[in-house]
């Protein structure tokens, strides 16, 4: 990978649990970013324009939620 992926993220939400379990499945690293324990990060998610989790992030390619097409896309592009 040579964009890092972030998931923004909280504990109890199953849609980021996917969308963990997906990356992890793919071999993707990535770092969580759990934004009921830092306004820094809900700032950041809202900067992107979501106002919900989860987001997944890399370079400029952002997906909100699970969404398997699009995160599929994500991965591809962060692998370039």
């Amino acid at each position: 990978m040579s964009e890092q992926v972030i998931v923004y993220s909280t504990s109890g939400c199953s849609d980021c649990n996917l969308v963990k379990q997906f990356l992890t499945e793919q071999g993707v690293p990535f770092e969580v970013r759990d934004i009921m324990t830092s306004a820094t990060y809900q700032e950041e998610v809202e900067k992107l324009g979501f106002m919900g989790i989860p987001v997944t992030v890399s370079g400029t390619h952002a997906v909100k939620g699970f969404n398997h097409e699009e995160l599929k896309s994500l991965i591809e592009s962060a692998a370039k």
